[in-house]
């Protein structure tokens, strides 16, 4: 299958007082065409660090330090400011910010905050706005909202129209960050079926989220990402059914159910400081399997679909 995202050994560290929070180190992923990702771990594992990453977002002290992130095999990393912002951001890669009420202005009418998209890419009076009218219909909201300030709408009208400031310029790519935090059930329920359809009509999303549970509906593949590290990475089907890592089977295993066995489990302990992460396996603390050996750095083990880090596993065991 064609890749159309392939990120290699990405690297974006925050240099404070007290040395370098690696939030992101060395995470290899890569999607087919038409394939979609949902990234899923504990607070304060990487997860938004990525996605800013993937955007060129950071902000000081935060910074990419290596690594690839190669879209239809252009690598944005090697690109300048200018080039990036005006070929690739919003253009070919957008992103939903956590947060919809912090991302939004207070200030500024909701028509003008989508309009400085457009007038960033140059686009005319008239064809602003119908670009504008258009993204909000494909939110499901009435056009009537561009004339209000955020204060004015609900938490979920808020999400919707970030997510269409995110789809403003028609990207192929999405990022979709905790796009459901602080929203009631059926708000919930709604975002999500609006990033279904979304995907049903040819965008790639990557779904950054702490529930497992409603990865399924978007992801093709999911990425369970533990101290700035993708420790397994595989289908959706392989993730819930058969999972590999420590890790991920404690996550699984947190997820309530309603038939069967309602019982779940929980991670015990907390995860590691990243300005000193533990050498070796990085789970090691945590894990219920913890040997000797695990104070090495594990290996990347190939499976069919993806990858799995850990040395209770090698590569003649997943042939």
């Amino acid at each position: 299958m064609k890749e159309s995202l392939v990120v290699e050994n990405l690297k974006s560290y925050y240099f404070t007082s007290v040395g370098a929070v690696k939030a992101v180190d060395n995470v290899t992923f890569a999607l087919g065409e038409e394939e979609s990702v949902g990234i899923a771990g504990e607070s304060a594992c990487g997860k938004s660090t990525l996605g800013l990453s993937m955007m060129r977002m950071l902000q000081p002290p935060g910074k990419i330090v290596g690594g690839k992130i190669a879209l239809h095999g252009t690598d944005t990393l090697t690109m300048s400011d200018s080039e990036f912002n005006k070929k690739v951001r919003w253009k070919r890669i957008a992103m939903v910010f956590q947060g919809a009420m912090n991302a939004l202005d207070p200030v500024y009418s909701i028509k003008d905050q989508l309009k400085e998209v457009l007038k960033y890419h140059g686009f005319p009076e008239v064809e602003m706005n119908e670009r504008i009218i258009e993204s909000v219909r494909q939110v499901g909201l009435d056009p009537s909202v561009i004339e209000r300030h955020p204060h004015e709408l609900s938490g979920g009208m808020k999400q919707r129209i970030v997510i269409a400031m995110a789809l403003i310029l028609k990207p192929e790519f999405v990022i979709a960050d905790e796009p459901t935090t602080a929203l009631d059930v059926i708000v919930q329920a709604q975002i999500i079926n609006l990033l279904k359809k979304l995907k049903k009509e040819g965008m790639t999303i990557m779904l950054i989220t702490h529930d497992l549970a409603i990865i399924s509906e978007i992801a093709e593949k999911i990425g369970i990402m533990y101290a700035g590290e993708i420790v397994e990475f595989g289908s959706a089907e392989q993730i819930y059914d058969d999972p590999k890592h420590p890790y991920t089977q404690a996550l699984i295993g947190a997820i309530p159910r309603l038939k069967g066995d309602k019982k779940f489990s929980h991670v015990k302990g907390s995860p590691p400081n990243l300005a000193k992460p533990p050498k070796g396996c990085r789970f090691y603390d945590r894990c219920p399997h913890a040997m000797d050996v695990c104070k090495q750095d594990p290996q990347m083990i190939r499976m069919k679909e993806g990858f799995v880090r850990c040395w209770l596993y090698d590569e003649k065991s997943q042939q």
